[in-house]
């Protein structure tokens, strides 16, 4: 008989099956509960009966909804009965950005923010989470599509990170950067070609956009941004791991904010 599987890291060794919920009516209380759902994956072609109903929940709700063939969902819950549908739960809710620009205020500083173009490495954005937590970033925007989300892999990359930094998932990116420039920030984007990264002013409200692996930063976030900043680049290739990019010129904001002087 096959029944509703609901895996919640029943292997320690395996960080694929964390946050794993699997089955028709797993999925449909997940979502009754307002538990948090990072992405839901239903089977190709099947948007009818009690699957078509659990899609207009989770669309209602906001969820990322990806199809996937029977395959891909056996092996994200482990080959347990999906019966079509596998729901990833997200590690940690998401946060808004008056969350945010409230926690700014609360520690009497100006708004200081990580924006996150299209990452797709859970790793790197748990890198970029822990530096962060720990440069006193205020909290990290991500976009909703074509981008890991909060995932139980970007939590333990954080090294614990996750639970100190609200992280904002939006609809769209160029809009929001739109809304953090009326609110005061300067935009400033890590791309090739712009001005050195430590000969600008970053003691205001700010935000620093990281590109995505691949690609760096897309045309019209760049085109939003209000510098572009730019790291050396002395060997034969010319980029940076995102995560490590993030870090230097998180490191010369919190430096310029804590008045440490260079020598």
């Amino acid at each position: 008989m096959k029944t509703d599987a609901k895996l919640e890291i029943d292997n320690k060794d395996d960080s694929k099956k964390e946050g794993i919920i699997a089955g028709r009516n797993a999925v449909k209380e997940a979502l009754n509960s307002g538990r948090e759902i990072d992405t839901l994956f239903v089977v190709r072609g099947e948007h009818s009966g009690s699957l078509g109903a659990l899609i207009a929940e989770a669309k209602k709700r906001g969820t990322v909804i990806k199809e996937a063939d029977p395959k891909k969902l056996s092996f994200l819950c482990g080959g347990c009965a999906h019966q079509g549908v596998v729901a990833v739960a997200a590690a940690k809710e998401y946060a808004t950005l008056d969350d945010v620009f409230a926690l700014a205020k609360s520690r009497n500083e100006p708004p200081f923010l990580i924006v996150a173009d299209e990452l797709e490495d859970p790793h790197n954005l748990g890198a970029i989470l822990r530096v962060a937590e720990c440069a006193g970033a205020h909290g990290v925007i991500i976009p909703k599509r074509r981008s890991v989300g909060l995932s139980y892999a970007v939590g333990k990359a954080s090294a614990g990170a996750i639970e100190y930094v609200p992280v904002v998932r939006v609809n769209n990116l160029s809009a929001t950067l739109e809304e953090l420039k009326s609110r005061g920030c300067w935009l400033y984007g890590a791309d090739m070609g712009g001005e050195s990264w430590c000969t600008l002013d970053y003691r205001g409200p700010c935000a620093v956009v990281i590109g995505s692996e691949g690609f760096g930063i897309g045309r019209l976030v760049r085109e939003k941004c209000d510098f572009i900043v730019s790291l050396p680049m002395k060997g034969k290739i010319n980029s940076l791991n995102a995560s490590v990019a993030c870090g230097i010129i998180c490191y010369e904001v919190a430096r310029q904010r804590s008045g440490l002087k260079s020598k």
